[in-house]
């Protein structure tokens, strides 16, 4: 069973990196480094925001960045190292984020992909999601996504 724990400041290259491995493939259909590329991943640690996932418990494969807003949990940012795709380990930080959300009394898990992230609008749904909206934010067409937990 994977190991997901939360981030350390060590980690944070290392989350960095990850990130821009997994989004690298949608910049060319977006036109620029989609907002999971350059997030402040330093701030999403110290606030205890950023978990990581170890497939092997060693290695980091995969990281998730969520936070309680208001009756939801926000769910920012899940991404694998491609070395480490098909395994589940997204599915698993995902599982995670639901869990700690349904701890803490909250009534959804939210989130939001890029509309040119196709693959996402496939997995998003089989997981329990059902779309909420779509707008346009900082120049990128997001698609909402909704999972209520009760």
């Amino acid at each position: 069973m994977p190991a997901i724990r939360p981030a350390t400041p060590a980690d944070e290259p290392a989350i960095r990196a990850c990130a821009e491995d997994a989004y690298a493939q949608y910049v060319a259909a977006i036109g620029r480094k989609p907002q999971p590329m350059i997030a402040d991943f330093a701030s999403a640690i110290a606030t205890g925001h950023a978990h990581v996932i170890c497939a092997d418990n060693a290695e980091i494969d995969g990281f998730i960045v969520f936070f309680p807003r208001g009756d939801h949990m926000f769910l920012e940012n899940v991404a694998v190292f491609t070395r480490a795709a098909g395994q589940g380990l997204g599915k698993a930080l995902i599982g995670f984020c639901e869990s700690e959300a349904k701890r803490l009394g909250l009534m959804a898990v939210e989130l939001y992909t890029n509309e040119k992230m196709t693959g996402n609008q496939a997995l998003y749904p089989r997981l329990g999601y059902a779309e909420n909206f779509r707008r346009t934010e900082d120049g990128f067409r997001r698609i909402y996504y909704r999972k209520a937990l009760r």
